[in-house]
């Protein structure tokens, strides 16, 4: 297992002691293994002994990270362990993994995953490699629960879907696409909270609408008809289309746009929403539009949406009909999906028994003043300029560094857990495992 824990006096081998500021530092011998590159506290001294404990175990792996369930000691609190192993293998990589972490954590929302600690880097930035970051532990993504033979009412429905759209109201807030929504993104718990996770390709909005953008974002199923379509620029609204596909998968349990290509998600696409007007895919590149202008006219067959199941209201097929638009102009907004009368009975039940912003008072329930938060300003992205893997290293150590003091008892991996090399040399996704790459226009 992966054990995890402050070292004691008792242990030469790694331990903590209190300088003459009375900070808690990290010593250890020259004996032991600390060329990993992340500086995580053990000893042999632990409570993994006690049978009551959970045992440490991997959750999955995608292709920036690896995610184990781990105690961490000093709270025994139950915590995800997210190895980023190939943080600097290129600067673009690099720079995703930084805003990734800044991310988790700078931003405080409850339906947001956040960072609880990070593993200390080594102090010689020339042997620090990999980084490993602590997170909160949930029990469950959507994806498995929507495949599983769990029960999903409409209520389930309604309060998934509030707090997708609530957790996404406050990235937006921040200036900042997800780029990435998807089940397998959305953690949950038993008694349904449910917080957004994986930051690896989040970005800032770009202002400048003659910067282009990368199109290797989104997986291909909840990937909007914009990006399939080689735009250069692409706004929030990528995300409201990726929550259509996830509200319909919630509905039908099953995926709405499920194709083996691009150029196939594209039919499947046309074959619900019908042929778009020209105007409506203003953005596409030519090869793209020609595409389009090559295919047989379609209709619409958006009353197939009824058919996804009987949850599927009317207003629940209109919601649907406003985030799967072709034009992202004309796509609802994430201010106006919570606006929606469908979203209410979602928004009552979670601020009536699930929330932490409001609290239940002798006289009944206070509700606080504002249920769907912003940030404020806008998320900060100007340190992430670094044009070297130097440069990167450096702006990495620090963050790191500056995030993990503000913890009185740092922590170190333990060489001598069991499961230690299992964890060691776990992986992220190879390329066979990742969705396939954006159509080349260019080349068509």
């Amino acid at each position: 297992m992966i054990s995890m824990t402050h070292g004691t006096a008792k242990n030469k081998q790694q331990h903590y002691y209190t300088n003459n500021s009375g900070t808690p530092s990290y010593s250890s011998s020259s004996t032991s293994s600390s060329n990993s590159s992340a500086a995580v506290a053990s000893s042999t001294t632990t409570t993994a002994n006690n049978e009551n404990e959970p045992g440490d175990f991997l959750i999955g792996y995608g292709a920036f990270g690896v995610i184990w369930a781990v105690t961490d000691p000093r709270t025994s609190r139950r915590v995800a362990l997210k190895k980023m192993p190939h943080v600097f293998q290129s600067v673009v990589a690099a720079r995703r993994a930084f805003r990734e972490i800044k991310m988790l954590c700078t931003f405080r929302h409850d339906n947001i995953l956040q960072a609880v600690d990070i593993l200390q880097p080594p102090s010689q930035i020339e042997i620090f490699n990999e980084v490993y970051i602590l997170t909160e532990l949930m029990q469950i993504d959507l994806h498995k629960i929507i495949v599983s033979q769990q029960a999903l009412s409409i209520d389930h429905c309604k309060v998934f879907l509030y707090q997708i759209l609530r957790g996404l109201k406050f990235l937006h807030s921040a200036g900042v696409i997800h780029r990435d929504l998807k089940p397998g993104n959305l953690l949950v718990n038993s008694d349904c909270l449910l917080k957004i996770c994986d930051f690896g390709l989040a970005r800032t909005e770009e202002l400048d609408k003659t910067k282009r953008m990368t199109q290797e974002v989104v997986t291909q199923y909840y990937r909007a008809p914009e990006l399939l379509l080689g735009t250069q620029h692409y706004s929030y609204a990528i995300d409201v289309w990726s929550v259509g596909c996830i509200f319909a998968e919630l509905l039908g349990r099953r995926i709405l746009f499920q194709a083996s290509s691009p150029l196939k998600q594209l039919d499947l696409i046309l074959n619900l929403l019908g042929s778009p007007p020209l105007d409506e895919i203003s953005s596409a590149c030519d090869g793209a539009k020609s595409y389009i202008l090559s295919k047989t006219w379609r209709a619409p067959k958006v009353n197939t949406l009824y058919s996804l199941s009987k949850n599927v209201t009317h207003e629940a097929a209109q919601l649907l009909l406003r985030m799967l638009t072709w034009d992202p102009k004309k796509r609802i907004t994430i201010n106006q999906a919570l606006e929606n009368t469908y979203i209410h009975e979602g928004r009552i039940r979670y601020h009536s028994c699930m929330c932490r912003c409001c609290f239940s008072a002798s006289n009944g329930r206070q509700y606080t003043v504002n249920l769907e938060p912003i940030r404020g300003f806008r998320y900060d992205d100007s340190d992430e300029n670094f044009s070297s893997l130097r440069q990167a290293k450096e702006y990495m150590h620090k963050l790191l560094t500056e995030f993990s003091q503000a913890n009185t008892v740092p922590l170190r991996l333990n060489h001598d857990s069991p499961l230690y090399k299992t964890f060691a040399t776990s992986q992220v996704a190879q390329a066979h495992e990742l969705p396939p790459s954006p159509v080349a226009w260019d080349k068509f």
